[in-house]
């Protein structure tokens, strides 16, 4: 007797700012999930909130020159067709988004940034009652808010940077925090990711502008002080029997006349722009605090399945945490499964074991 497929749904897109960017991670993993152990049901959620059924070709949601893909109906992306020739994307009622839900087994919450990432969508399944890949809605929300991940990595003995978070009433800098800050300072939303918002401020005047392009994409705005060091991340997975580890680490190094690992350096011009190495090249010494400390962050968030935790390297071999995703991008350039790809899990084996524990591990409190 043929035993039955998991089911998957792999839900993509969303409301954020990194929509497209979900749409390129979600293209890769319906790519290498394993077709013999899986059944996928693509989930698209366009940017204004609907949510879109369909069997979807992952090529649909490549990234074409420089032209990211969305779900949005014209790309086709989805296509769920009635008449072969004729396909059609399906739009579902909030009725058929949860009867479709329903029937499946597991959830792949591949979205980035707000409404995704951030514990919203990580408590409806709460609420459904439907395992899913990734962190629960307190170490979701926590690891989007960069605020406060930051105060409870700091409470676990975790070195963070200086910054400055301005609030909704909070206009710019005063003259003392400049003066702690120094310069060059990096202006961010608080609450988002994929570099989306950040400029790098070398001289004051500029940093009006930086707070006002943070602000178009969230009211509350972090301003950290630059860090001179070495750009690593790492990542971190959990297995369903519970157990924890770290993946070899990486390092990012921005070439060119390129400042700062922004959002172009990041998805459209990565093979220009930046240079890998995988693993890095540090002390197995250094190595290994790399990926104790990602451990001890996972646990500071208290995350699930995965994350991505990316330090600063000083020229003393000092670790600076730089923040963690809780749900790190899965583009065919993005470090999280080339960093397990080296360490000796290869795309598909990792997106199983993501599963896996999301089964394992159910919902409720864990």
């Amino acid at each position: 007797m043929t035993q039955r497929k998991t089911r998957v749904a792999v839900v993509f897109g969303g409301r954020s700012t990194e929509h497209t960017i979900s749409c390129v991670s979600a293209g890769s993993i319906l790519t290498h999930l394993d077709r013999d152990r899986f059944e996928v049901i693509p989930v698209g959620i366009s940017r204004d909130g609907a949510w879109v059924l369909g069997a979807s070709d992952p090529t649909a949601l490549e990234i074409k020159g420089r032209v990211l893909p969305e779900v949005d109906g014209s790309s086709g992306a989805l296509a769920l067709p009635a008449d072969p020739t004729r396909p059609e994307l399906v739009h579902l009622s909030a009725d058929r988004a949860g009867e479709v839900l329903s029937a499946v087994d597991v959830v792949f919450p591949v979205l980035h940034g707000a409404y995704g990432e951030d514990g919203t969508i990580q408590g409806l399944l709460e609420m459904a009652g439907l395992p899913y890949v990734g962190a629960g809605v307190l170490a979701s929300a926590t690891g989007m808010d960069k605020e406060f991940a930051k105060k409870l990595l700091a409470a676990e003995g975790l070195r963070n940077g200086e910054y400055v978070v301005l609030r909704r009433g909070d206009k710019t800098l005063t003259e003392e925090q400049r003066e702690r800050l120094g310069l060059p300072v990096f202006v961010k939303p608080a609450r988002a990711g994929s570099s989306i918002g950040v400029s790098k401020v070398s001289d004051w005047e500029e940093l009006e502008a930086a707070i006002a392009l943070a602000r178009e994409t969230d009211p509350k705005v972090l301003v950290e002080a630059g860090i001179a060091g070495r750009e690593i991340e790492c990542g971190v997975l959990e297995f369903p029997d519970g157990r924890v580890e770290a993946s070899l680490p990486s390092e990012i190094r921005v070439v060119g006349d390129v400042e700062f690992y922004d959002f172009e350096s990041k998805y459209i011009d990565a093979d220009k722009a930046c240079e890998f190495d995988f693993p890095a090249k540090v002390d197995d010494e250094v190595c290994e605090e790399i990926r104790r400390q990602s451990v001890a962050a996972f646990h500071a968030l208290d995350c699930q399945g995965l994350a991505r935790v990316d330090f600063f390297l000083t020229e003393d071999n000092q670790l600076i945490v730089n923040e963690v995703n809780t749900m790190p991008g899965f583009t065919p350039v993005s470090q999280y499964p080339r960093m397990w790809a080296v360490t000796g899990v290869d795309y598909p084996t990792l997106l199983s074991t993501l599963i896996d524990t999301a089964i394992a591990r159910g919902t409720g409190l864990r």
